[in-house]
Order: C-alpha cells, then structure tokens, then sequence
C-alpha cells in the first residue's frame, strides 16, 4: 500500500477537499492523509511514496524532514532542495533566457548590514552604487520588493527616486529588487500542476484581496494559448510540480510578473468554487500519477530543465571528431601499403643480387 501524504498549515479547505478525491478516485493499493510524524531519523523512510508539501516556506523543521524523505525516495510536490534555492531574481533571468517577457529589474544589496557581518564585509561593493544607471534602466513608477518573494509582504510601489531611498531605508536587512512598474489591461493568474496542466484565471491585483478574482477581461484565444505555453515553459524549465504565474499584460504582449509561489493559495473563499473544483481534481490525479511511479529508495524528485541543461555537441565538434577517426584509418592503411613495398622492393632486390651471383 502507498500513502499520498499533504504537509499543511493554517489552511482549511483544500488540504482535506484533496485527501478527499484521491480516496474517491480509489486508486488500488493508494490512499491519501494527512502527514504525521513523531520522530525523524536520519536516513529512514518517511512511509509516504508522496509529500504534497504546503507549509516548509514557513517551517524548517518540516524543509529538512522533506529533504531526508526525498533522499529515501519520497517524491516531494514541490522539489525541497530546488525550492530552498530558488529566488526570483533569478527567475526573472532565466524567464528571459527562454524567451518569456518579464519586466526590467535590478537587484540591491540590504540597506542594513546582515548579522555578523561589518563593513569590511561588503570590501566588494563599490558605495554609492551606480544608482543612476539602476533608475534609468528600470523607470519609474517601479515596484520594491524582496527578492526571495513573501506571499505579497514587503512590496512598495515607488514613484521617483526620492520615494525609492525613503522606503528602502524602511527595509532592514531584506534584500530587494527594483522592478519596472508594467502597466496592464488584462492580469491572470495561472494555475500549473505537473509542468502541463494550466488553469488561467483573471486577476486584478490592485483589487482588494477577497475581490481579486473577480475580474473580467475580453480575451482572445491567441493571448490564452500564448500565455499557456509560456507557463509551461517557466514551469518546465523550474521543475514546479505545483505552482501559479502571475502574468500581466501590456498590450498584447504578456509579462511574467511573478512565478515563484510553489504553495499558491488554494482557498475555496479566494479562488471560488469552480477553480477550486480543477485545482482539487488536477492535483489528485497528478499526486495519484506520482505515487504510482514512485520507486523505493530511488531518486523521485522533479528536476527542472534548467538543472539537467547538458550543453549539446554542436555540429562542428562532431563533425570534428568523426573527420579525425576517418584519417586515422587511411593513416594505418597507407603504413601497411608501405610496408608492403618496401618488402617488394627487398624482395625484388635479393633475386636480383642472387641471379647476377
């Protein structure tokens, strides 16, 4: 028997509506509950073939019990080791490494030292930062925010340059980054569940919270498919099994605004019933998928495209290596040939030495 487990927090709706499905679909040998645990020792098996994790963002603890499940073979929704090191700055550059639109954005150092560290710690950075360049490239307004992301915490709208230094003197040790303001017609938020499943759903930010989904916009079947394959792609390349996109969009062209929220808000009273019903149905099926793939002790873990790049032997370098085993065969065949003449020549030389005797 396999057990689908989900780790979870303060949310009430979507953790038992999931143990619920997967236990209606009734998969043979798979069930689903919640996570329990008593003890965590090194090494040992967490007794779940999958950890539907919604909660180690706010609890060590439960990010290191993940890891020492995942390296017993526990496959992890999402990834515990990608997600302790991904940020979004980082994201943002490898969205536009791919091809995705994201906004203009520079990152900053804290405007407070971190613990333990003095000046001499930062011999490295050159004060006062090029802050010209930085305001030139992004424009204003712009948006502050952490670089490391906190589910809309800390983020400042900045007007000029003025504006800019008196909030980011109120940002401790965080490390921010400024990022180009994109004014939008059309906002989504964007469901993705195992790298191929989207669910797009309109979305107004600047709405108060309990009204964000209730947003309405003219859409064309081009924008969506545009906006479904660049979620995929960001997914993909990540290795979210379980995360939303936010995606803004500027005439017709969609920016990806934020696309680091691998415990995305699943809340029937936020989401409203009918994307809640998907994000339920989907996720079951796909833990269900996982579980029965699963094998003990074995690597179980989603590793984005990004993890695995190997760069290809490019044609040349190939061609290269083939033209240089090609030679090396002439090369033996024209020694033998040689070989074979000087014998001649030998040969041809004794019988005539012999014959003039």
């Amino acid at each position: 028997m396999k057990k689908i487990g989900i780790l979870y927090g303060q949310e009430n709706t979507f953790p038992q509506a999931f143990i619920d499905r997967v236990n209606q679909i009734n998969p043979p040998g798979i069930f689903a509950e919640p996570v329990t645990i008593d003890k965590v020792m090194q090494g040992t098996d967490s007794g779940y073939a999958v950890i539907v994790d919604r909660i180690s963002q706010d609890v060590p603890f439960y990010r290191a019990f993940l890891k020492n499940a995942a390296a017993a073979g526990a496959a992890v929704l999402n990834n515990p080791f990608w997600w302790s090191a991904d940020d979004k700055f980082f994201n943002n550059a490898l969205a536009a490494k791919i091809g995705v639109q994201v906004p203009r954005t520079v990152l900053l150092p804290s405007y407070a030292l971190p613990d333990d560290t003095t000046n001499d710690s930062f011999r490295n950075l050159i004060y006062p930062f090029d802050w010209n360049t930085i305001f030139e490239y992004v424009g204003f307004p712009a948006y502050m925010k952490p670089y490391a992301g906190g589910g809309w915490k800390n983020v400042y709208q900045v007007a000029d340059k003025e504006d800019f230094f008196q909030k980011h003197a109120t940002t401790g040790q965080l490390v921010m980054m400024l990022q180009e303001e994109i004014e939008f017609t059309r906002y989504y938020r964007c469901y993705c569940i195992g790298g191929k499943e989207v669910r797009i759903m309109p979305y107004n930010p600047k709405n108060a919270p309990h009204l964000r989904y209730q947003a309405h916009y003219n859409d064309t079947p081009a924008l969506l498919e545009l906006i479904t394959q660049q979620v995929i792609a960001l997914n993909q390349h990540l290795g979210y099994d379980f995360n939303t996109v936010e995606m803004a969009v500027r005439g017709e062209t969609p920016y990806a605004i934020d696309f680091c929220n691998p415990a995305p808000d699943a809340d029937i009273h936020s989401i409203g019933a009918d994307h809640f019903e998907w994000v339920v149905e989907t996720s079951a099926r796909y833990a269900i998928q996982r579980a029965i793939a699963q094998k003990p002790g074995k690597d179980n873990l989603t590793w984005g495209r990004f993890m695995k790049y190997q760069p290809a032997r490019s044609s040349k370098a190939a061609d290269a290596g083939s033209h240089k085993k090609k030679k090396a065969a002439p090369a033996k065949e024209k020694t033998e040939t040689t070989r074979s003449k000087k014998a001649a020549v030998k040969k041809t030389t004794v019988k005539k030495q012999q014959k003039e005797k």
